[in-house]
């Protein structure tokens, strides 16, 4: 079977790779190009642990064939950091311990910053409407909400 060569821009990065008609996105993520902050939770788009973006656009990375990259750009969660400088979600998960064992923090993180892009003053249940997709078993999802809204909060008293 003939690979697919793929151009696309990752985390602001022009890339390019080779990869099987079949591959996911997740599949190439995490195992052509070592980005593996993308979990692969379910398989099948239901929790949200391989949460990218495309042009801005929240998707599961482990529906997407990787072929439907070529010339879109996608953010992971390592794209969210600036050098060494946390993003303010980041940082505030940690501040508010909104995250526990870590499977679903990268998809949720990714999730909460495309909601914040899209909405910078989110109602609580907007955020909670937002993050339904994005399964947790172990924080309770209270914290994760709180840690949004927080940020939510501070981002745009910085922007002012």
């Amino acid at each position: 079977m003939a690979k697919i060569h793929v151009t696309t821009t990752i985390n602001g990065e022009p890339t390019e790779f080779l990869c099987e008609p079949h591959h996911t996105m997740l599949d190439v993520l995490r195992d052509n190009l070592g980005l593996t902050g993308s979990k692969e939770g379910c398989g099948s788009g239901d929790c949200g642990a391989c949460s990218i973006t495309l042009d801005d656009r929240l998707v599961c990375s482990c529906l997407m064939l990787a072929a439907e990259a070529e010339g879109h750009e996608i953010e992971t969660i390592e794209g969210m950091a600036d050098g060494d400088k946390l993003h303010p979600l980041q940082q505030k998960f940690l501040e508010m311990a909104a995250l526990q064992c870590g499977i679903c923090t990268p998809g949720v993180l990714v999730a909460a910053d495309a909601l914040l892009k899209k909405n910078p003053n989110p109602s609580e249940t907007e955020v909670r409407y937002w993050l339904a997709g994005n399964l947790c078993r172990c924080t309770g999802y209270d914290k994760i909400v709180r840690a949004v809204l927080e940020t939510a909060a501070e981002m745009r008293g910085a922007a002012e």
